[in-house]
């Protein structure tokens, strides 16, 4: 994930957006605008490592008084013009949780703006259900994407339509250039990245971490000792959502950003490197010091490729001190599906950025660009509420939620270990790299069963076969970019 997010078939939860997630597209827009350093990256992770410091109890556990965010609301900081008897669609992946939160921006916008807006469920990879819209004739007005391939798609097909100037002043004065960039196709704003992810993040169940006498790791190795010191205290040190392979991509795209460094990294994105080439190698065998010790991962590779990704959170912090893993990879996200458990993010959930595998500890980001598909005031006017401090805001006080947006007082967020999420994200400006199979086109990086999904999910079953991934990887992305 997806953040999406911000990748694949979310599940239940909705999985909420594996943020990313995806349905990746053609060819995967170059994003020129993100220019990610290792200074940028250490800063982001030192950030989000103050958050797990900062929610380890005594007198703030994370949680505020009463468990939520100060209630704060910001004072309305957009200006939107009167709709009454308009009407709107808005499709998403988004499903359970999530989908139910954003309906409470979307009711807002209504009670601001007397327009009618209606959610409208879509399908993974959502750019075949727009496709199936648009030749229908009744594609919805508005759409979150999530990945910047996907935009680009939708732009070359002529389904997207430029933002207006209210929607892209909001843009200029509230987002870095970076995320500006990255919802842009040949320098025009097209994506308002109303979500983001940062999918760096490792969570963990703090009795299990107590019982064990584990530490929070920094590196890879120490990582792998903490494993064992969970594993020697009775309990199986991951929990791995392999059912979904976008939670695959998600493993492997911060090892090698770590490992390989961001050069390469940006090289394989756009497949100018190839897939045999030796980083990728690295980068395999070092996920195999993992995935092919099948007593680290809960119900072994078999159980784990029959895991979601909703279930991969909930049950490590299920069953009391016994849950049937220790700890769990994935984005700020997960939150909303710890929040379907009994345990409190800050107090029995606790979290510590993706360990350094080289030099400098990764720092992947995802996100939700909303696309304007019928172009009419009513959508741009959409569009511009998206993009506004007033729309996130919302959602992020209601928790599970990462926005990119400047303009976002982080008190609203409803726990320190979020506030200190967001607060590293926007910190960070332009310096991030963006998820790598989201850049990709849909048929190697964003399709169930096929491409990058299908051959991390075989890897994960045989991890010691590091060159035929290699070459199966290869075959298929050079099929999906053209050569």
């Amino acid at each position: 994930m997806r953040t999406s997010s911000t990748k694949g078939t979310r599940s239940t939860l909705g999985r909420t957006t594996r943020t990313t997630r995806t349905t990746r597209t053609t060819r995967a827009a170059g994003i020129t605008g993100i220019t990610g350093t290792t200074r940028a990256a250490a800063a982001l992770a030192a950030g989000v490592l103050a958050l797990s410091l900062t929610a380890c109890g005594g007198e703030d556990d994370g949680k505020g008084d009463d468990g939520k965010g100060d209630g704060k609301q910001q004072a309305a900081s957009v200006t939107l013009p009167k709709l009454d008897g308009e009407s709107l669609e808005v499709a998403a992946v988004w499903t359970g949780t999530e989908q139910e939160n954003f309906k409470k921006v979307l009711a807002e916008f209504e009670k601001r703006t007397g327009a009618k807006v209606t959610f409208v469920p879509a399908q993974d990879p959502i750019i075949n259900f727009l496709g199936s819209k648009v030749a229908g004739g009744a594609p919805p007005d508005v759409a979150l994407l999530p990945q910047p391939g996907a935009i680009k798609q939708a732009v070359d097909k002529g389904w997207a339509k430029p933002l207006g100037a209210e929607a892209a002043k909001e843009l200029s004065e509230n987002y870095s250039q970076g995320w500006q960039d990255i919802g842009s196709v040949d320098g025009k704003p097209y994506g308002v990245y109303y979500k983001a992810a940062n999918k760096s993040l490792i969570w963990y169940n703090a009795q299990v971490f107590a019982n064990a006498g584990a530490e929070e790791p920094k590196t890879w190795d120490e990582l792998l000792t903490t494993a064992q010191t969970v594993y020697d205290s009775g309990v199986t040190p991951f929990s791995v959502g392999g059912a979904e392979g976008w939670t695959l991509t998600d493993w492997f795209e911060n090892v090698y950003l770590s490992q390989a460094g961001p050069e390469k990294y940006d090289q394989l994105a756009k497949h100018e490197i190839k897939w045999t080439d030796p980083s990728v190698k690295d980068a395999l065998t070092t996920l195999a010091g993992i995935w092919g010790k099948k007593d680290y991962v809960a119900g072994g590779p078999a159980g784990a490729l029959q895991t979601d990704f909703p279930t991969s959170v909930t049950q490590a912090f299920t069953g009391g001190d016994q849950p049937k893993a220790g700890m769990v990879f994935e984005g700020d996200f997960a939150q909303v599906n710890i929040g379907e458990t009994e345990a409190e993010v800050g107090t029995d959930a606790k979290v510590f950025p993706f360990p350094a595998v080289g030099d400098t500890a990764p720092v992947v980001s995802g996100g939700d660009a909303a696309v304007i598909l019928e172009d009419s005031k009513a959508a741009q006017a959409l569009a511009t509420w998206l993009a506004s401090p007033d729309a996130a805001s919302i959602q992020a006080e209601l928790g599970g939620f990462l926005s990119p947006n400047s303009g976002v007082d982080s008190s609203v967020y409803p726990n320190a270990v979020q506030k200190k999420i967001a607060e590293a994200l926007v910190s960070a400006g332009d310096d991030f790299r963006f998820d790598m199979s989201d850049q990709a086109p849909q048929a190697f990086g964003g399709t169930p069963g096929k491409g990058e999904w299908k051959t991390l999910q075989d890897f994960l079953k045989n991890p010691e076969d590091v060159a035929g991934a290699q070459e199966k990887l290869e075959a298929d992305a050079a099929a999906a970019y053209g050569g």
